[in-house]
């Protein structure tokens, strides 16, 4: 047979099918397998490899099966119906055959997994796979692990979390490139190569022979299914199909990898081995499809643009400009292809796109491109082919797996990264044409980040692949494909361009993956290195850079609204911070150390090339064009942190790096524009261009892009700063800021530039800029731990935070390997040390609050720093938030009682390459504003504010404190031309010019300025004439001509280079136009100098004259010790204080003036003379400013109100907030009940024709149900073997009980015997208001009308309480005078027993007939209908004949059961704390007993059938009832609930009830109860006990209390029952299982009280509801003596000494022994038949414990594991979002299709079985718990927290959660309360979705 089929194998070409007959197909494959195995293993293998050549020839070609793919029908006819997936399988059968060698399958794998050396795990998972990683472990920062891998390793106290994988991943562990060893897994910690025997030859000897076959096979397929995309359609569809096609065999490859390290080196040499790739896929041979098929090859490659186009297009003529094409021969040697021209394919997909608005598309010439990097793909092996292949069809996820799979294998990976490298401008080329370029962008760094993240292998592939080269082209290339043309500054003559953010390859963050790339390539030290020496890398990289420099540029609109709002800038931020700055921050990392100046130079150097060419290509010269703005300035970044490293960490001279001058002036100029834009956005005057302007300003200084954005900006500013004029600094900042104008001391001004109602908060922010610029030390000299505890302060000062939104607001230093990553060591220790922990709490409303961090007391009396603040705030009221925190903190410790100004904070000292900087402060131009703006305060000028006094004392006060050390006390005029502002100030030392007196000052003003009109004062006297000319008048002072002069200087001195003569002059757009009103120029006398301000101005502020008096006069320590803690918290009036005292300790001069000046008593500051106009103006302002704080004041009033309304409202539990019901019960003089109704407001009765009703919420409630017998809480199921299985629930228990009885007894006496409503029992509960039914029904009408989205479904009924806002769904109407009665049937009467016991029977004999049609009998009707239709219908129909009258019977008086045990449930099961407790008091028990007592008068019980008769009458003819056989007998009494007797019995007299009726019910029924007891005893107790008590018993029978004795009725009880066989056992052992314990005296008193102690709380409650008594409190020992004589059940003579006895508390209706016997009688005769189930009958004693949620175990990981990977039991896949029931422990799909019924998804369906439309589930994935409602849903939170006390939800952070037992309580607590749908706000409709 062997021979046969393999000469067949060799014969012919037929197709396999006809010739091979099916059954003997196995054993023939399987022959011949073992055959070629044995020829091929003897020495001349020729003719065996030959004759296994020819027969995969046949079995694996590629010719039929794709055929029959493309047109189904026709193949499956040629194919013999076999499909065209027949023939597939065919040969993966054969392959498995071959590759066994004749041999099973299943044994080949395991054998070859004997040979595994599993070093490595290299587990490869794709999205949303749950992994994990360790920081403390990790080396590269991409480093992750399965689960499997993590539990198995030691990770105690790591900085570990779980995460869910976005783009697929593997697991690194045992790879010691990637991880620390001690981090493995006990699996891969065993280096095991060395104890793995070697493989042997013939194992894998066919698989070598196989395996190319076969991956060629594929390779064809491939080859065969790809057809170029036509243009207009796309191609996924046909891609797809021929990839689930191939589907088995990549699968099948994907096994092979699985099966270890022997069978992935065999793949790895047919993978790489050149040789036979070139033997089958050359495509020279005579096999004709072969041919074909390389031809396809050749044309998808062609197509990819790939190999060389014969046309050689170029584009743009190659200029050699300055060092690019010396650039391309030293950056790319070896390149080969010609510079200049690009593939066609790629220009005609350009022109595709160029619909994108009038902005044309920009094309580079590009000769800096090296066309081999671009071009040139040349596949020699068949990795290469079909990595070509993964990327055409671009990344299917099973190529991916299978490519992944194969990492372990050292060689492979080798080789595999260097394809990688290979293909990667071809990946960039698909990724950009992709339709699905989400999905692609995640495989490729699934693939990449395995290959990159490995230092050695990035050091080796870069070294040999040249990979920075290739990346770094790839992304210059990828981001040219979308330039346009830079319209910043000179728009015509722009030659700069900009990537356009509008393109969807920003827009979409196409470029990501490339970038990521880069980055973690850049995170190895070897390779950062390479890429820092490379000149021509970092000047293509400065050329990338600057192609994001100036991107996104915004126009101010000065007259429209802008039409259409673009959101471009989120594609812009996201660009600068992903492609510029994560690389940058990741070099940065590498210069940390000295030796690595080189670097920074080379950095800072082709960094200033690239500016200086960016301001040539813009035109720029010095003044930036008005009214535009980029946020964007990349180059200026780099430079600036790059310097800010040389300085910090190299120790590089500051001044070796920096520029001439004037390009210092280039260089400050944008940033500077953007600090001033800022001001104007916020000021308002950017407002027409919508929002999105916003959204850009707060995104520039949000904590993920400020230290890439504003921080570097900041820095920069401050560089230029401090090598440049001061006073050229100051006034560019002035004038940038548009406020020069208003600093002029005349008091009215004109400003060209501005509005005036912008002015000020220009102002404003242009000092709060130079404050920020001054006193910021960030880059300046601050230790990494200083900027820490910095950022920390200002987050904390803000708002309390917990730790994840500490971590998420502290801008962490974005490269991963700083060392500063949030829960490091540094963070956790910093935060111990400036802030408390807050432990979660709950607040009475029911929100639940996180674990929060708040500043110790001593970080606001120190550290509190209003600058750093002010820097990192996005909205604007979190300034004032810290503000009014630090308020709250000096009231509190009563360090300053008023509202106190910003503190001023001591500075870290200045690094001193830096000390330039403080010369801004001794600047003359700075003084001159100081001193006019102090004066302009003073005089009451316009448009300033209490801010910008505030930054001008901050200003003086910073000057003061950064003082030169020595004061030359008069330093020499500078020689050289008089300069103007000479006149003012003679030095330039802050500290001499505050004491220098000015006393006239000529100003330029409109001539319709008050000064115009005063006389020159020159004329007035002859001194001050003299003095004039002394001092010599200031001048006119004009910041903006200083500029100019100032610049022009500089470029002078440089005009040496000849290029500059060029540049004009200045530009003539900032001159004032000439239509301004005439100025003219008048002198205004001023006479004062900054001191003698500061002195006038503490008067002002204080109000009184002469207020201040220089401190040391009295207490001369002040001016040794000057750091006083009075000064550091205060108003203004402190400020002033501080800044004399320190003037006065800097210079004795100063110290002197302020004498003199404070002895001079100063004259009160004249009343201005003010124009009517101005005054109004003035009015105008002040009247708008106190409307406005007005405003705030009401605001903030009206929040507090309405929070303080909204706690008392949602106060669930606290009594004292409630408005009380208005039912009265204690005033005996009240006639009626008098009820207020909330929406009319009217009070009154409520009366037949207009019933008053509650408002109540009814709703379907199973807790009562879920009580248990055991006091051990159940745990949630965390193993397979843990099942909660609930047949041991109250409501099991109580459903067998009643089948039970419907098997053997009368069907409507069973419906009489029992209660229901265990489960889906109906629950009423109301909020104590009431309201008129008609004025309800026009309120729902009105709901019903209100367009509003509800979180409710009026259709439903439901709606909100008017008044107190709490969800209801329908009104109970109050019974008409129900309190009229109370009082006069509570006096109790002196009838006997029996009289009452026949009125009862009369009473309840009355036929109830329905009150004549009044309003309120039809209210009542449809409250009752209300009350069914709550619950479904299978908690309501028990009988078995559907429909019967006893159903509702038993469905009514079981909800007031529900109602009363619940009550009882509320109170925690007893009744000990008396009291009419919340429950009580909140309760409606009264109402709903009347219109369930109007309702089942309805129905009488037949006199003969009333349980009345049978307890209180000896019933004559006991026989005569044992005659009539086939009917079923009534339920013996015995087995009667006694409860639900009594609620019969009551709800079957006429409403209201008479007091001495109701003791009389409980009376006879307590009787009944206690024998049921003493049977239930007798039963439990054995033989041997039984005969005992029969025979002591029997002795005192005649003794005169008889009837009162346990022991004479228990023996009774004995002997009677002795008659039947309830106590014959079944065999001996039963008896000693049932009672171990001796039954004294004491145990059975308990035993017997104990079984009647629910009982008689259930009837208590009852009473207290009913006559409205107050139930007594007492200990718990005492409870049943006490209920007892409140129900009127103990005798009143009863004397308390000796024990309490329980059985003297009967009071027998008729001769005890007769009934005892008569209701034995009833169970004998049941147990002659049935003696087991007559056992199981007997009501045992109450046993159940309070109900409770499950145990849910401390760790969440616990229940994470074993949940997340369950399969749910309908459709045993894995949910995908799986939760858990909290109430029995169900496994559930949350909203999975899978498992829906009936349009209901599984966890609605199971709320509704479970919990009666109430759900309580816990989202595995999510960690929340989500609460069901009946048709609505919320989320609750969570009930586990983190270590920081705050919830993870959703599972983002990942870190250990633990259980938060308060918060389970409390959900436990609204659970058995039925308050979710008060307490939780959120609720929404889930339409059975969930």
């Amino acid at each position: 047979m062997a021979a046969a089929a393999a000469a067949a194998a060799v014969g012919g070409p037929q197709p396999p099918q006809a010739e091979m007959p099916a059954p003997g197909l196995a054993l023939d494959k399987a022959a011949t397998a073992a055959h070629l195995k044995a020829a091929l293993s003897r020495p001349d293998n020729r003719a065996g490899a030959e004759e296994l050549q020819a027969l995969l020839e046949r079995v694996l070609s590629a010719e039929r099966p794709l055929a029959a793919a493309a047109d189904g029908e026709e193949a499956a006819a040629a194919g013999g119906g076999g499909g065209p997936g027949a023939a597939e399988e065919e040969a993966l059968e054969w392959c498995k055959c071959l590759l066994a060698g004749g041999g099973g399958y299943d044994e080949f794998c395991a054998a070859v997994r004997a040979y595994d050396p599993a070093a490595l795990c290299g587990l490869v998972w794709t999205a949303n796979f749950v992994a994990y990683r360790c920081r403390t472990c990790g080396i590269s920062p991409c480093m992750s692990l399965c689960a499997e891998c993590f539990h198995q390793g030691d990770h105690t106290g790591h900085d570990f979390n779980m995460f869910r994988s976005q783009a697929g991943g593997a697991c690194d562990c045992g790879d010691s490139n990637v991880m620390r060893e001690s981090g493995f897994c006990k699996r891969h910690q065993i280096k095991s190569s060395s104890n793995i025997p070697c493989v042997p030859k013939d194992l894998l000897m066919m698989s070598e022979f196989v395996l190319p076959r076969f991956i060629f096979c594929l390779i064809q397929y491939l080859r065969e299914g790809y057809n170029e995309p036509a243009a207009d359609v796309p191609s996924e569809k046909d891609l797809n199909k021929v990839l689930q096609l191939l589907e088995p065999q990549i699968s099948f490859l994907e096994d092979l990898t699985k099966m270890g390290g022997a069978m992935r080196s065999v793949l790895t040499q047919v993978l790489t081995n050149q040789q036979s790739y070139k033997d089958l896929t050359s495509g020279l041979g005579e096999n004709a499809y072969a041919r074909k098929s390389h031809e396809k090859y050749l044309i998808a490659l062609k197509s990819s643009g790939l190999t060389y186009p014969e046309d050689k297009l170029v584009y743009g003529i190659q200029e050699p400009s300055a060092g690019t094409s010396t650039l391309a021969v030293q950056g790319f040697a070896g390149a080969t292809g010609t510079l200049g021209q690009l593939d066609s394919s790629d220009e005609e997909d350009q022109d595709g796109s160029q619909g994108l608005g009038k902005r044309k598309r920009v094309k580079l010439s590009s000769n800096t491109k090296d066309q081999s990097i671009m071009d040139v793909l040349k596949h020699k092996s068949f990795l290469e082919e079909l990595l070509f292949w993964t990327i055409k069809y671009e990344f299917p996820q099973k190529m991916v797996t299978f490519l992944l799979n194969m990492l372990p294998d050292q060689e492979y990976k080798v080789a595999f990264t260097k394809t990688f490298v290979q293909h990667y401008a071809f990946i960039m080329k698909t990724l950009k044409k992709s339709h699905e370029s989400d999905t692609m962008s995640n495989r490729i760094v699934h693939i990449s980040v395995q290959l990159f993240s490995n230092e050695e292998l990035a050091r080796q592939v870069t070294e040999e692949c040249q990979l920075l080269d290739i990346m770094v082209t790839v992304l210059l290339y990828m981001m040219e494909s979308c330039l346009i043309k830079s319209e910043l500054q000179d728009e015509e003559n722009s030659l700069h361009v900009v990537v356009n953010c509008g393109e969807a390859l920003l827009k979409n963050n196409t470029y990501w993956p490339l970038v990521s790339d880069f980055i973690n390539i850049l995170s190895h030290q070897s390779v950062a290195k390479r890429f820092l020496e490379d000149h021509g890398l970092l000047v293509t990289w400065m050329n990338f850079v600057s192609f994001f420099q100036g991107m996104n540029l915004n126009k101010r609109e000065l007259n429209e609204h802008v039409e259409f709002e673009s959101q471009t800038y989120y594609a812009a931020f996201a660009a600068e911070l992903e492609a510029c700055a994560q690389p940058m921050w990741g070099l940065l990392s590498h210069c940390k150390v000295r030796e690595t100046q080189e670097y920074t130079r080379n950095v800072v150097r082709y960094c200033l090339e690239a500016l200086q060419d960016w301001f040539d290509a813009i035109n720029f010269v010095d003044e930036p064009a008005p009214n535009q703005v980029t946020f964007h300035l990349p180059l200026h970044r780099y430079y600036a942190m790059f310097l800010s490293k040389a300085v910090k960490c190299q120790e590089l001279d500051l001044d070796s790096v920096l520029p001439d001058q004037e390009m210092l002036m280039k260089l400050m100029i944008h940033p500077l524009q953007i600090q001033a834009s800022l001001a104007e956005i916020h000021s308002n005057m950017w407002v027409r261009n919508g929002l999105q302007i916003k959204g850009q300003a707060m995104t520039y200084v949000q904590s993920h892009f400020c230290n890439s954005m504003i921080d570097p900006d900041i820095y920069l500013l401050q560089v230029c700063a401090s090598r440049l004029d001061p006073d050229y600094f100051i006034s560019s900042v002035f004038e940038r800021f548009k406020v020069v104008d208003l600093l002029t001391m005349a008091s009215q001004h004109q400003n060209t530039v501005l509005d005036a109602e912008h002015e000020r908060s220009m102002l404003e922010g242009a000092l709060t800029f130079l404050v920020i610029l001054l006193s910021l030390r960030l880059h300046l000299g601050m230790s990494d731990d200083e900027i820490l505890r910095a950022e920390m302060v200002a987050q904390l000062c803000m708002n309390d935070r917990t730790h994840s939104s500490l971590i998420h607001h502290i801008p962490e230093n974005p490269n991963p390997k700083s060392g500063i990553i949030p829960g490091s060591y540094s963070f956790e220790s910093v935060l111990s040390a400036v802030a408390d922990f807050k432990a979660p709490v709950f607040e009475p409303g029911g929100s639940m609050q996180q674990g929060m961090y708040t500043p110790k007391a001593e970080v606001w009396d120190h550290e509190f720093d209003p600058v750093m603040v002010i820097l990192r705030t996005v909205y604007r009221r979190d300034v004032q938030s810290a503000m009014d925190r630090y308020t709250a903190f000096l009231k509190q410790s009563g360090k300053f009682p008023g509202n106190p100004w910003p503190p001023y904070k001591k500075r870290t000292p200045l690094h001193p390459s830096y000390k330039g900087l403080m010369r801004l402060l001794h600047c003359k131009t700075l003084h001159i504003v100081l001193f006019t703006l102090l004066y302009k305060i003073l005089m009451d000028h316009q448009n300033l504010s209490e801010h910008v006094l505030c930054m001008v004392l901050y200003l003086i006060e910073l000057g003061l404190e950064n003082s030169a050390e020595e004061e030359s006390d008069e330093e020499a005029s500078v020689g050289g031309p008089e300069r103007c502002h000479d006149s003012w100030f003679p030095g330039s030392n802050l500290v001499s010019n505050m004491r220098h007196f000015i006393n006239y000052v000529r100003v330029r003003v409109p001539e319709t300025a008050p000064e115009v009109k005063r006389d020159s004062p020159a004329s007035t006297s002859s001194d001050s004439l003299g003095s004039l000319q002394n001092s010599g008048t200031a001048q006119v002072f004009s910041l903006v001509a200083e500029r100019r002069k100032k610049f022009q200087e500089i470029i002078n001195r440089n005009s040496s280079e000849a290029n500059q003569v060029v540049r004009p002059k200045t530009s003539n757009k900032w001159s004032a136009p000439g239509s301004a009103p005439q100025l003219t120029t008048a002198i205004l006398e001023i006479k004062e100098s900054i001191l003698s301000l500061l002195i006038k101005l503490h008067h002002k502020l204080s109000g009184k004259q002469n207020s201040y008096y220089p401190p040391w006069l009295d207490d001369i320590e002040i001016l040794i010790q000057p750091d006083i803690p009075k000064y550091s918290h205060g108003d203004g009036i402190t400020a002033v204080e501080r800044i004399l005292l320190k003037a006065a300790l800097q210079s004795r001069m100063n110290k002197r003036i302020i004498e003199e000046i404070c002895r001079k008593v100063t004259p009160p500051v004249p009343p201005k003379k003010i124009t009517a106009a101005e005054k109004k103006t003035l009015d105008k302002e002040e009247r708008r400013q106190k409307a406005r704080e007005r405003q705030q004041k009401l605001l903030a009033e009206f929040a507090s109100r309405q929070k303080s309304f909204m706690e008392t409202a949602m106060d669930v539990d606290s009594p004292e907030s409630d408005i009380p019901m208005e039912i009265t019960t204690a005033e005996p003089q009240v006639s009626e009940a008098v009820y207020d109704c909330v929406i009319c407001g009217q009070s009154g009765p409520s009366s037949e024709d207009r019933p008053t009703g509650l408002v109540v919420l009814l709703q379907a409630s199973s807790v009562l149900g879920q009580c248990r017998d055991n006091i051990e809480p159940k745990k949630l199921p965390i193993t397979e073997e843990e099942q909660i299985y609930p047949w041991d629930t109250c409501a099991a228990v109580h459903d067998v009980r009643l089948s039970l009885l419907q098997r053997y007894f009368k069907d409507s006496s069973c419906l009489l015997a029992v209660s229901i409503g265990w489960e889906g029992g109906v629950y009423v509960q109301t909020c104590g208001h009431t309201l008129h039914i008609d004025c309800h029904k026009s309120y729902m009408e009105s709901l019903r009308n209100d367009q509003v989205l509800q979180g409710f479904s009026v259709d439903k009924g439901e709606f909100t309480c008017p008044l107190c806002r709490q969800f209801a769904n329908s009104v109970l109407p109050c019974y008409p005078g129900s309190n009229v009665e109370n009082n006069l049937w509570q006096r109790p009467s002196n009838k006997s027993i029996q009289d009452l016991i026949k009125e009862v029977e009369e009473l309840q004999g009355r036929p109830g007939a329905f009150p004549s049609e009044t309003n309120l009998s039809k209210e009542m009707e449809s409250v009752m209908k209300d009350i069914k239709n709550t619950t479904q219908k299978k908690y309501r129909d028990y009988s078995k004949t559907p429909g019967s009258p006893d159903n509702d019977f038993l469905f009514m008086y079981s909800v007031a059961r529900t109602n009363l045990e619940l009550e009882l449930i509320h109170r925690g099961g007893n009744l000990c704390s008396g009291g009419a407790s919340t429950a009580g008091k909140r309760s409606c028990l009264n109402q709903l007993f009347h219109v369930l007592a109007l309702h089942m008068r309805l129905y009488s019980i037949d006199s003969e059938y009333n349980p009345w008769r049978k307890l209180t009458q000896l019933l004559e003819e006991m026989n005569s009832q044992l005659g009539n056989e086939e009917q079923q007998p009534e339920v013996p009494i015995l087995y009667h609930d006694v409860t639900s007797l009594l609620l019969i019995q009551i709800l079957m007299m006429p409403q209201p009830l008479r007091k001495d009726h109701f003791t009389c019910i409980v009376k006879v029924l307590f009787t009944l109860l206690y024998t049921q007891g003493l049977v239930a005893l007798s039963v439990k107790c054995n033989e041997d006990d039984r005969s005992a008590w029969k025979h002591t018993g029997a002795l005192k029978k005649n003794t005169c209390d008889a009837e009162k004795s346990y022991e004479v009725l228990l023996s009774f009880v004995i002997r009677e029952l002795s008659k039947g066989k309830l106590y014959h056992e079944e065999g001996t052992q039963e008896c000693a299982t049932i009672s171990p314990i001796a039954w004294s005296p004491e145990s059975t008193e308990k035993y017997l009280q104990d079984f009647c102690l629910h009982f008689l709380r259930i009837t208590s409650l009852l009473q207290h509801h009913l006559f409205g008594e107050d139930l007594p409190s007492c200990q718990e020992e005492e409870e049943f003596s006490v209920l007892s004589s409140c129900l009127g059940l103990l005798p009143t003579f009863y004397q308390t000494e000796h024990p309490f006895i329980s059985a003297s508390c009967l009071d027998w209706p008729v001769p005890a022994f007769d009934i005892i016997s008569q209701w034995c009688f009833e169970i004998n005769s049941f147990t002659e038949r049935h003696a087991e189930q007559g056992k199981a009958l007997l009501i045992q004693e109450s046993r159940w414990k309070l109900p409770h949620l499950l145990q849910l175990p401390e760790n969440y990981n616990t229940i994470f594991q074993y949940y997340h990977r369950k399969t749910c039991s309908v459709c045993t896949k894995v949910p995908k979002d799986p939760a858990v029931c909290l109430v029995c422990g169900t496994f559930v799909c949350l909203k999975g299709l899978c498992c829906k019924q009936q349009s209901y998804c599984e966890c609605v369906l199971h709320s509704q079985n479970c919990g009666a439309g109430t759900g309580i589930f816990l989202l595995i994935n999510a960690s929340v718990i989500i609460i069901i409602r009946g048709h609505r849903f919320c989320l609750w939170g969570s009930v586990y927290l983190d270590a920081h006390g705050e919830e993870d939800r959703d599972l983002r952070r990942g870190k250990p959660l633990y259980i938060c037992k308060e918060r389970y309580k409390v959900l436990e607590q609204q659970w058995i309360s039925h308050t979710f749908d008060h307490i939780n706000k959120r609720w929404g409709p889930h339409y059975n979705g969930l």
